[in-house]
């Protein structure tokens, strides 16, 4: 640097800003000893500049050891023949090098945020909460559901915590309709909808949701956790003073679109309604409210109840936001999840009609919002409601406006499986079936099932190292893939490993199953039902006086009283595909993808 641009800093400093570039020169070429200038003692001195200037003139003094000069220098004086090709086989004179080399970084950034420190101390309090997260390996097989491979594919397991809970994802008339579409429109959408993603196919699988829920309209999004953040942040956002009521068990994407909404929050207790009346009952009823919460809680299988909360919402003057994203395919009769199911009868009386069942739960509900990736086995999720609120998300959300649009193949999938499942009830009543047999056979051995009445089983570890510890040994051990869910997705304490049975698992697999989780349970020591009893219990299970949960899905539904239930498959039998829902699905698309299907679904196996 120029003495004289020193002069640019003089009015911060009164030292420079009583000094002249003459005056500055001189101290310059004035030297107090021979290494150090006036002007730079005098700069040691300062209370800002002297330790920087110290720090610097450290790591010259120290780096300059390692030169090559100086090396050559001390050879000399020991009379030791010196060459720079072997100075890097000195290791005195690497050392060296290496020190300066990282004095020179110290210095370099000295006075910088170390980023790097900072991720590695995140890093390390998962590692030692034991809330790390490890994925595993695991290639589902379509061929072989619910078979798949791990990083090495001639190594198979069984899985047993997917959420494609009816196996969907390789249903033939899904996969034969994204083929005759991809062949037809190509791979990618092409942009957003407002570019040039807003296709007859998308709008024809909004028609198909909003028909699914009987509502006016729906919007679809890349997946739910999009549809929930966008439409929560939007509506909150816009309605004016809008609280929003949350229960305190809610999935991470309602979190985050109440909090990107900007609107005040009152969280609840989990499905507790006297708690939620009493906080609903300190806001003002004309300030515009809206309620939270999802049908199917999937880490502890809990289903609220939405009716009760549809009459607070009336009393209150609020709005009802329902997540059913564990429920859509899995509960109805034409599969639009628990609020349809709660007025079962007189949804399948009308199943064939997309006009509402006046004064039903689903009726009641105001907005829903749902996916494409779990029970239906493709990506996406979506909303439904009136068409003013759905056009204002359309218009408002930036989750939806600004985001590449899903591909056609995609959304085509989606209404064939949508479709076909309004039609067959089967996969989902066997799934039904699995899940009580699993839960039985499980808490015959006094393995720590968490009380619920849906398709979830949980069973309770308590521990986070245990349980990673145990989902590991199932799957080295016994070829079994159940992944352990820790902290934060549940309390710390109630850490478990979480199953979800499907129509497709043998009454085979089941025994292994169970005999499997038996076998770690005994090896690792884990507590059993009647451990958690004498202490008192934990998330429902061993609790005093406790009541076992009433199914969502009673024996009359599941055809248990008239002898229509769906059999369970064992021996290598083949899992059942619905000629007439295959036939009700392709005919949706017809006008699209043309009438023949048949080759394209007969080159499909389905096992």
């Amino acid at each position: 640097m120029q003495v004289t641009s020193l002069l640019r800093y003089s009015g911060v400093c009164p030292f420079l800003g009583h000094s002249t570039a003459n005056s500055l020169r001189s101290m310059a070429s004035t030297n107090v000893n021979s290494n150090v200038s006036s002007l730079t003692a005098k700069a040691m001195t300062c209370p800002m500049m002297g330790p920087k200037l110290a720090s610097i003139s450290q790591a010259r003094s120290y780096a300059s050891v390692a030169g090559n000069k100086e090396v050559e220098a001390m050879h000399k004086q020991k009379n030791v023949r010196f060459n720079n090709a072997e100075a890097a086989k000195c290791p005195h004179a690497q050392a060296a090098r290496e020190a300066a080399v990282n004095v020179k970084e110290t210095a370099r950034t000295a006075g910088r945020f170390d980023y790097q420190s900072f991720y590695d101390a995140e890093l390390q309090k998962k590692h030692k909460d034991k809330s790390y997260r490890y994925f595993n390996n695991i290639n589902r097989l379509a061929a072989k559901f619910t078979v798949a491979h791990t990083s090495n594919v001639k190594d198979e397991v069984d899985v047993w915590c997917a959420n494609d809970y009816l196996g969907m994802s390789k249903n033939p008339v899904v996969l034969g309709t994204m083929k005759r579409t991809l062949e037809r429109y190509g791979a990618g959408a092409g942009g957003t909808r407002n570019i040039a993603g807003n296709g007859a196919l998308h709008l024809s699988l909004e028609d198909e949701v909003a028909s699914l829920h009987r509502k006016d309209a729906a919007l679809v999004f890349s997946s739910c956790y999009v549809a929930n953040d966008a439409c929560l942040a939007t509506i909150g956002a816009k309605l004016p003073g809008c609280v929003i009521f949350s229960d305190s068990s809610n999935h991470a994407s309602m979190i985050q679109g109440i909090r990107h909404s900007g609107a005040k929050k009152v969280i609840f207790k989990h499905n507790d309604l006297a708690d939620l009346e009493a906080k609903l009952q300190a806001v003002p009823k004309e300030t515009p409210k809206l309620i939270a919460f999802e049908s199917v809680y999937s880490m502890c299988g809990s289903v609220a109840p939405i009716e009760a909360i549809c009459d607070l919402a009336d009393k209150y003057g609020a709005i009802t936001f329902l997540d059913e994203v564990h429920a859509v395919g899995m509960y109805g009769p034409n599969g639009a999840g628990v609020a349809e199911h709660l007025d079962y009868d007189a949804h399948n009386a009308t199943r064939l009609s997309s006009d509402p069942v006046k004064g039903s739960v689903m009726d009641r509900i105001d907005i829903i919002t749902g996916t494409l990736g779990k029970a239906y086995g493709v990506v996406g999720g979506y909303i439904a409601g009136s068409s003013d609120l759905v056009d204002v998300v359309r218009s408002y959300a930036p989750g939806f406006i600004f985001t590449t649009s899903l591909p056609p193949a995609i959304v085509a999938g989606a209404q064939a499986s949508i479709a076909y499942q309004r039609e067959y009830k089967g996969d989902r009543r066997l799934q039904q079936l699995n899940t009580r047999e699993v839960k039985k056979q499980l808490q015959g051995l006094d393995i720590p099932v968490v009380p619920n009445p849906s398709h979830i089983i949980p069973v309770l570890v308590g521990d986070a190292a245990l349980a990673k510890e145990a989902s590991d040994m199932l799957l080295s051990k016994h070829q079994i893939y159940v992944q352990s869910i820790n902290y934060p997705t549940v309390a710390v304490g109630e850490e478990r490993l979480r199953i979800t049975p499907t129509p497709g698992h043998s009454t085979e697999q089941i025994t292994h199953l169970v005999e499997s989780v038996n076998s770690v349970f005994n090896k690792l020591n884990l507590k059993r039902i009647s451990d958690w009893k004498a202490v008192g219990g934990r998330a429902g299970v061993g609790a005093p006086n406790s009541i076992p949960p009433e199914n969502v899905w009673t024996d009359k539904q599941l055809g248990l009283k008239d002898g229509s239930a769906p059999e369970r498959l064992t021996n290598g039998s083949k899992a059942v595909v619905h000629d007439e829902g295959v036939e009700v699905a392709q005919k949706r698309l017809t006008h699209l993808l043309g009438a023949d299907a048949g080759p394209a679904l007969a080159s499909i196996p389905y096992l």
